[in-house]
């Protein structure tokens, strides 16, 4: 199975992988800026519900969503678009993946960004959090380009 995300205006992009049959796929183009974490956030919670996740495992999930969605809107160019996708084979293997534009390049690009005038207390931890909660982690190239962020959350 692939799966396409249609973005605002009719584009579209496949998504990074196929999927085995079975499998399911949930993509979701954000805005960028810094509700986009939070957005992500409401559109995944029913989603992994409505895969029979447990409580604890789409709490772990929604946490690293929010994190990777942030990292991208913090860090990265336009355009920002969640996938997760669930294997078909009952495990209960979920991975997320967030593709963002590319890092920010030029003068003060990053010291205008609304997340890095934060106080340093309120922001570096992402990365701790990611791999403490999902398994394997990292980041990729995609064939259009853009810069895939995924973690892997193993067989429930």
């Amino acid at each position: 199975m692939t799966t396409t995300t249609v973005f605002p205006g009719g584009q579209q992009r496949s998504a990074l992988r196929a999927l085995p049959p079975g499998g399911r796929v949930f993509g979701l183009p954000l805005d960028h800026g810094p509700l986009a974490p939070a957005t992500a956030r409401h559109a995944v919670r029913p989603v992994l519900e409505g895969w029979g996740l447990d409580g604890e495992r789409v709490y772990d999930i929604l946490l690293v969503v929010s994190e990777l969605v942030t990292n991208a809107v913090t860090h990265a160019l336009p355009p920002v678009t969640l996938h997760l996708r669930i294997t078909a084979d009952g495990s209960g293997r979920v991975q997320v993946h967030v593709t963002d534009g590319g890092p920010r390049t030029g003068t003060g690009s990053v010291s205008a960004n609304w997340a890095a005038e934060r106080p340093d207390g309120e922001h570096g931890r992402g990365d701790v959090i990611i791999s403490a909660l999902a398994g394997p982690a990292g980041t990729g190239t995609g064939p259009d380009g853009l810069i895939d962020h995924w973690a892997d959350f193993g067989a429930a």
